[in-house]
Order: structure tokens, then sequence, then C-alpha cells
């Protein structure tokens, strides 16, 4: 085993049980459906982290894959993956209640869960932005790093401050179908893209910032 690979397993276990928590939630709203009202914002919610959960991994794999290993780089990766773990855990409720609507919980938590993922974001684009110092075109890749980043920023953070849920869901819809055409495209053409939050690039760069 790598001293990547070693990076990498730690890494990608705190953040599968991120996923995992969001996967319990859903499954156990599904299994009290007759006793709660589910709704649609919670699903939507959920289903953006899971896939801003799924770039930040992906992104990880392809920006760090050239760093050699350090304690740094490790607790670097710890603290993303657990603010991405508390941002998880609050998308669906503990406890459900007959007669609860995920929609109350939803109003509650939602600005916390969605400038969770913020704070994860930047901390994984001045990260990327380290790592890629000293690269082969370093001003290009900082560029797409920080314009990924900052739209974003653009669209998540009004969604975390949204009062409407037709504002919500058009900013945070914007966002899942943004990483669903990634997704898309990578699977398409996977010997010539890479994914990554907005960007599209040649497999031999990494993908733009998480």
């Amino acid at each position: 085993m790598s001293a990547f690979e070693f990076f990498f397993s730690f890494y990608g276990l705190l953040l599968g049980l991120s996923v995992a928590v969001i996967a319990t939630g859903l499954a156990t709203a599904i299994q009290h459906r007759k006793k709660i009202r589910i709704g649609w914002l919670t699903p939507i919610l959920a289903l953006f982290v899971g896939l801003d959960i799924a770039s930040f991994w992906d992104s990880a794999w392809t920006n760090f894959r050239h760093l050699p290993f350090s304690y740094g780089l490790l607790i670097a990766g710890l603290a993303i993956a657990l603010v991405y773990f508390i941002a998880a855990s609050l998308v669906f409720p503990h406890d459900l209640d007959d007669g609860q609507s995920l929609d109350d919980h939803f109003w509650a938590n939602k600005k916390v869960v969605l400038l969770l993922t913020v704070v994860a974001n930047l901390v994984g684009c001045v990260v990327v932005v380290i790592a890629s110092l000293g690269r082969e075109n370093e001003m290009a890749l900082i560029s797409a790093y920080l314009t990924a980043m900052a739209l974003y920023a653009v669209l998540v953070v009004p969604a975390a401050f949204a009062r409407r849920s037709r504002l919500f869901a058009t900013l945070i819809g914007l966002h899942v179908v943004i990483y669903l055409l990634i997704a898309a495209g990578s699977a398409a053409l996977p010997a010539t893209m890479m994914t990554g939050a907005y960007a599209e690039t040649p497999a031999s760069a990494p993908a733009a910032a998480p």
C-alpha cells in the first residue's frame, strides 16, 4: 500500500460514513412514510449533500495523488470529513414522531447544513490551491479552482439563507444538475474527462476545486 493509498483509505472511510448517515436517514424516513410527511425539500437537500461529498471524494483522488503523505495532510482530510459528517447528520432528524413533517426539520437545519458544506469546500479549496503550487500551469489551475469555488458559493450561500422553497429548489436544483452533467460527461468520456465541481479537464490534469 502506497502512502497516498493509506491516506485515501482513511479519508474515504470518513466520507463514506457521511454518505451512510444520509442513506440511513432516508431509509428510516421511507420506513415511517405512513406516519410522517417526507415532502420534497429534505430529499433535495440529501441529494445535494450526497453528490457534494462524492465530488469532494473525486477531487481528493485527483488532486492529492502527487503529494507526499504527511500528518498535516491527514489532519486536513480529517477536518474536511468531520465537517461533512456533521452536515450529513443534520439532513434527517434522528427521532421521528407520528404526524411529523420533515419540512419543519428542514427549515430548522438547512442553513447550517449548507454553510457547513461551504466551509468544507473552502478548506478543501485552500488545500488544493496549496497542492497546485509549483505544478505545471500553476496559475491556470489555481484560477480554475478559485472560479469553481466562487460559482459554488454563488449558488449555495443564497440557498442557505433562502426563506422560500422555490428559491432554494432553484439554486440547489441547478447545482445538482451541474453535478449530474459532470458525472454523465465523465462516464461517457472517461479517457479525456475528470470529474470535479464545474470542470472537465484532461486526465493528466487535476480536476477543478471540490
